[in-house]
Parts: C-alpha cells; structure tokens; sequence
C-alpha cells in the first residue's frame, strides 16, 4: 500500500497537470472563436469559385486546360495530408491519418502508384511509420503565425509545379472539416484534375458568352481555385484542430478532477486507518501496564 507520502504527491502531480488542461482548454476556446469565424468565411468564396468555374467550364467546346481534363490518366496519385503541427487534441490528425490510410490502401489494391504530401507534422510523424517510402515532401508549418493565402498559394504553387513536372496523376487533398466543437468531419477532396458541379445549387442557367474565351479565362481561374481550396482546408482544419482541442482538454481537466477525488479519499483513509491503528497500540500499551 502507499504510504502517506506517495499519496500527496500523486495528488499534487494530478493538481498541477489539471491546471495544465484547464489553461490549455482555455486558450483553445479563446482561439477557435477567431479560427472558427474564419473557416466559415472562406467556405462561400470556395463555393462560389467552384460555381464560377463550372459556369466557365460549361462553354467549353474542347478538353479544355489539363487542370481541369487531367492529362487522360490516373496511374500515379498525389494524397495531400493537412494535419496539425502539434498534438493533444484528441482524434483530430489520428482521424485524417485514418482516412488518407484507407485511400492509400484502396489504391494500391487497384495497382495505382500513391505519392504522399504531408503538409503538418503529425500527419507525417503517423504515415511515415506504414508509408515511409510513399512520402515524397513534408511541409511543416510551426513557424507560421497566421494562415493566409500567401501559405496556401505556396503550397498550391508547389502542386501544380509537380503536376507540370509529370509527377502525378491525379491530386487529392485531405483534411478536416469543422461541423462543431464535438464533430469534425475527415474530408477527402479532388484538385487536379478539378472537379467541377455540373450545375451550381439553385444557379442560373442562363448563357454567357466571355471575352477572351473560356480557356484562356479557366487557365487562369484554375490555378487561383487550387490555392483556394488548399486555403479553406488550412483554415477548416485550423479551427477543427481548436474544437477538437477544446473538448480533449475539457475531459482530461474533468478526469484529473474525478483522480484527485478518489486519491484525497484514499488519502484520508489510508490517513485514519494509520490514526486508529496507533491510538490501538497506545491502549494496548496502556492496558499493559
């Protein structure tokens, strides 16, 4: 059994990393708020993009730019996996890590080549364990302050730049998508080649004609969209990473709660227990006597 000792410092162990879980659930609160209301302002102008471009794609009489037809093959696939720079916040990157697993595994089944690029840390600390030899760069971004369009467009920039290089097929991007501070939902969504709604929800369908033609308006439109959609996933998953945060740290500050309950009551009877026994001993003595 332990002594006295060891029971006080196991419930000054179990105080003090309390304090930890509840400083932490209190500062992911205070940043999801601003992370949440920026993810919900990117989702319209991904939408609307989306709906552009299939406005614009509508008038094409051709294939149209490579971006949006692909280059007529699927052999070789690009998974780009957005997680988190750190950790403690519960199933979010194991989550996305999951979801990218699954989709290496299915097409690798069907013979397709799987090139992986980690954009966030976790995300690659979990893949390279089963998939080393698949992960071709990591982008890490723990020196970055604030998440803009300046760090999407590089990492857009770069896909494309390896797309223009032959070195896949066809590119996918995962990452999280924040429903609420309970639910993130893992997301898997194809950029190259884009895909494009045949008709935007409730759109018009009305005809336009463009100047200068669609082609040459989508070769500058589609490179835009990949940097946009890569922006509305570092921002989904920025303010997944707060929620999910937020919700771990709540529950491990109320389990270090219930532990110091039940260490303080053994602690008292542990403490009454060495009480009696003593007050025995000295009426035994007495009764000696």
């Amino acid at each position: 059994m332990a002594s006295l000792k060891d029971l006080r410092n196991r419930i000054a162990s179990v105080k003090a990393t309390q304090k930890i879980t509840k400083a932490m659930q209190m500062v992911a609160a205070a940043k999801l708020r601003r992370a949440q209301m920026a993810a919900e302002a990117a989702r319209p102008f991904a939408e609307r993009m989306s709906a552009v471009l299939a406005n614009v794609a509508g008038g094409v009489t051709s294939g149209g730019p490579v971006l949006l037809s692909g280059n007529g093959k699927s052999d070789v696939q690009l998974l780009v996996v957005f997680t988190g720079e750190r950790g403690l916040a519960g199933a979010f990157n194991s989550s996305i890590a999951r979801l990218a697993r699954e989709r290496i595994l299915s097409l690798q089944a069907q013979g397709k080549t799987v090139k992986i690029l980690c954009v966030g840390k976790k995300g690659y600390d979990i893949l390279r364990r089963q998939f080393a030899s698949l992960i071709v760069d990591f982008i890490e971004l723990r020196s970055v302050r604030t998440l803009g369009y300046d760090t999407a467009d590089m990492i857009g920039k770069k896909i494309i730049g390896m797309f223009e290089a032959g070195e896949f097929d066809v590119a996918t991007i995962f990452f999280s998508r924040f429903q609420s501070v309970i639910a993130q939902i893992p997301t898997a969504q194809q950029i190259i080649p884009a895909e494009i709604p045949a008709q935007a929800a409730g759109g018009s369908t009305a005809s336009y004609e463009y100047e200068p033609d669609e082609s040459q308006i989508l070769s500058t439109l589609l490179p835009q969209n990949i940097s946009v959609q890569v922006l509305r996933a570092l921002l989904e998953n920025q303010a997944s990473f707060y929620g999910s945060q937020m919700s771990a740290m709540d529950s491990a500050t109320r389990n270090a709660g219930e532990m110091i309950k039940k260490q303080t009551m053994t602690y008292n009877r542990t403490r009454q227990a060495m009480i009696t026994k003593e007050l025995i001993e000295i009426i035994s003595g007495a009764e000696a006597l």
